[in-house]
């Protein structure tokens, strides 16, 4: 397959420093939620209720935010993206600095609620802009850094709030994270200043406006394939480190590399498989390819235990060809209309907290039934169909 070129002449240079903030933006939303899993134990013990409520936290939030996506991003195509953009991080700060002072468990969790809405309020409109200030063939990168900072949430954010929290406890990793959400807010804020392209450059043919076109038949299929990618993923990100601990006996502190490695290989799968969304010249085939790897690979990893190594290795590899299918997608659906591109694009973010709860849901009721036996089988079907609508909707 022929390589595009990596450029024309007219596209623009990459907007990097809305980019170096769109990943911070991205990165304090993840860590909202995801940099409490140390703490599960003492927030239960400190607001005196039980560990299951605490870590029903994650659910809540995901569905606040995934509602707001949806709001958010057909907003910011009728009155524009910057209000989201700067007041998302703000309200984000507000509501885990509400958490780190609360006192009962229904605040933290209105507040955690909140807090969803505030991510997801800015988070579909953050990939808008950056869809918006390029072109076509430069979406892929774009959107492989943005998508970065989830990852880097994992490699460097729970790590970095677990050692932090020993010496200020997890009322204090909250206002820490409230600091970073400030700072995302006002980088944010100053990387937009000047306005993107009528149309980002380019990249999208003008069509009629309004929900027919923001919901056609292929975005409908493009975030179904969104859909099945993050079931996929979050199967494996929520319960790779409990497989190991079931499989090889692992204590808490010995999955940290493994899970180090993990993150490793999905910031790299993200970042290359933006590289090649942008030069080869077909990105569902691309989509297409990865999940049926992916089908492979997490058939393998759950299905056979060769060792500790070879383990890790095989879960390096899985996330790496999982992650290479999804700047391929995104790129592909930021390839719309200007005028709807916010609601696609919210849309997408909606698809994907489904796809999250349904890996949460389905993974804990197979663990319940059968431990692990069936994630091998789970994960190849549900990413064969992911691939199989690339194929049928590559037309």
């Amino acid at each position: 397959m022929a390589l595009l070129p990596d450029s024309s002449p007219q596209a623009p240079r990459m907007p990097w420093a809305v980019l170096a903030a769109a990943c911070l933006g991205m990165f304090a939303a993840s860590s909202s939620g995801t940099t409490r899993a140390p703490f599960l134990l003492d927030m239960a013990r400190d607001l005196g209720t039980s560990l299951p409520l605490v870590a029903n936290l994650m659910a809540i939030t995901s569905v606040a935010w995934g509602m707001a996506s949806l709001l958010a991003g057909a907003g910011s195509d009728r009155w524009g993206r910057r209000p989201f953009i700067f007041l998302g991080p703000l309200g984000l700060a507000l509501s885990l600095a509400g958490v780190a002072m609360a006192t009962s468990f229904p605040v933290v969790t209105a507040c955690a609620a909140f807090g969803g809405g505030c991510a997801g309020a800015y988070t579909g409109v953050i990939m808008a802009e950056a869809s918006a200030r390029t072109v076509d063939r430069q979406r892929g990168r774009a959107l492989g850094w943005v998508m970065a900072g989830q990852s880097l949430t994992l490699l460097v954010g729970v790590p970095m709030a677990a050692w932090i929290g020993s010496f200020i406890g997890w009322r204090g990793v909250h206002w820490v994270v409230a600091g970073i959400c400030v700072l995302a807010a006002l980088a944010l804020g100053l990387a937009t200043l000047r306005p993107a392209p009528s149309d980002g450059g380019g990249g999208g043919r003008r069509r009629q406006k309004g929900g027919a076109s923001a919901l056609s038949g292929p975005v409908l299929r493009l975030l179904t394939m969104g859909v099945a990618e993050r079931i996929c993923y979050g199967l494996t990100a929520v319960f790779f480190a409990t497989f190991l601990q079931t499989t090889y006996g692992l204590s808490i502190g010995a999955v940290a590399l493994p899970l180090a490695l993990f993150a490793a290989g999905n910031i790299l799968g993200t970042l290359i498989g933006g590289q090649l969304a942008d030069r080869l010249p077909d990105r569902l085939l691309i989509f297409a390819g990865a999940m049926a790897a992916s089908a492979a690979a997490g058939f393998v990893l759950f299905s056979w235990t060769p060792g500790l190594p070879g383990t890790v290795a095989l879960g390096f590899l899985y996330v790496f060809v999982t992650a290479f299918a999804r700047p391929s997608l995104m790129a592909a659906l930021a390839n719309v209309p200007e005028e709807v591109r916010g609601t696609v694009l919210g849309l997408n973010v909606t698809s994907a907290s489904v796809g999250w709860l349904g890996a949460a849901s389905l993974g804990g009721w197979m663990v319940a039934q059968s431990g692990f036996a069936l994630f091998g089988p789970m994960t190849a079907v549900v990413a064969l169909l992911g691939g199989a609508l690339a194929v049928v909707g590559r037309r």
